[in-house]
């Protein structure tokens, strides 16, 4: 037996569950992975709540989480490239990470570099394949300035760092608390609120802004429209109501899913190219004191559960 989390209606927090379950075992193709580290996701409160029934409905009892570092405990028939003991990154479309144990396909685990720590590891894929759909829909690149709401966020801390990898000049929506971490990562930092669009149009210096990738929702979109940016130069990975209204894209985790882009990100962080902020530790047991935080949205980088 091992544990999982579990929860059997929509709901609250309050519906989420740690119970024991049979220990997986893995199929053809198949690895069997130890959980080391398995970070925790806004789109999954938001399933959780109902909220995607009609996107991403949910099959109960429902497990959850995508993201995963951990220790193989063992393969499957078939599988090359992994033995028992190897530590690995990867990811699962099962809803199933937030677990001791969970089964991965092989074609979706990369090795862990020795300097990516557990926690950097198991908040690799929704976030870093999400921030890689963003910088490359929103085409930034040298000489364009980009903006990000949320620019402190799971998502955003990392869109900020790869768009200027491309040479384009961020400038980060965040509260003043994330303003030096921005500034340390080089973005300019902007306070969100009332008056935002007249502080961005200030950071820009006189400069058009040409892309708008919004992390956050409410009414970026909107706000990006107004500064001019074009339609298919605005990616929003929440407000899908607004995609069908503008035209505006919403190009996320989906765009990006794999695990060469997972290899990509590892590698960038190997190099000193980009850093994963962690808010916060939690053991699979303070599963709901971990979503408690994660709603209060104003965590800076992931919050990570270590089973």
């Amino acid at each position: 037996m091992s544990k999982a989390v579990r929860f059997q209606e929509y709901g609250g927090i309050e519906v989420l569950r740690v119970v024991e379950v049979d220990r997986p075992v893995p199929g053809p193709g198949q690895v069997l992975v130890r959980v080391e580290a398995a970070a925790i996701n806004p789109g999954e409160a938001m399933i959780r709540e109902g909220v995607m029934h009609d996107r991403w409905p949910a099959t109960f009892p429902s497990g959850e989480g995508s993201d995963l570092a951990g220790v193989v405990a063992e393969v499957g028939s078939g599988v090359e490239g992994f033995i028992s003991g190897d530590e690995v990154i990867g990811f699962t479309h099962n809803r199933a990470s937030h677990a001791e144990f969970v089964v991965v396909e092989a074609a979706d685990l990369i090795h862990r570099p020795a300097d990516v720590s557990w926690e950097q590891a198991g908040s690799l894929f929704v976030s870093g394949t999400t921030a890689v759909a963003a910088v490359r829909a929103v085409a930034a690149g040298p000489g364009d300035t980009v903006v990000i709401s949320g620019a402190a966020g799971g998502v955003g801390s990392i869109a900020v760092q790869l768009a200027r990898d491309t040479g384009a000049t961020v400038i980060g929506l965040a509260s003043e608390a994330n303003h030096q971490w921005l500034a340390d990562h080089g973005a300019i930092p902007v306070a969100y609120g009332e008056g935002v669009a007249d502080r961005i149009r200030a950071a820009a210096g006189g400069r058009k802004v040409d892309a708008f990738i919004d992390t956050f929702g409410a009414d970026y979109v909107e706000i990006a429209l107004d500064l001019g940016v074009a339609p298919e130069r605005i990616d929003t990975i929440i407000n899908f109501q607004a995609v069908e209204k503008y035209g505006v894209k919403a190009e996320g985790n989906m765009a990006a899913a794999s695990a060469a882009v997972l290899a990509e990100l590892a590698a960038l962080i190997s190099a000193g190219r980009l850093e994963i902020p962690i808010a916060g530790t939690y053991g699979l047991d303070e599963v709901q004191d971990a979503y408690r935080e994660l709603a209060k949205r104003h965590t800076r980088g992931k919050i990570v559960l270590r089973p």
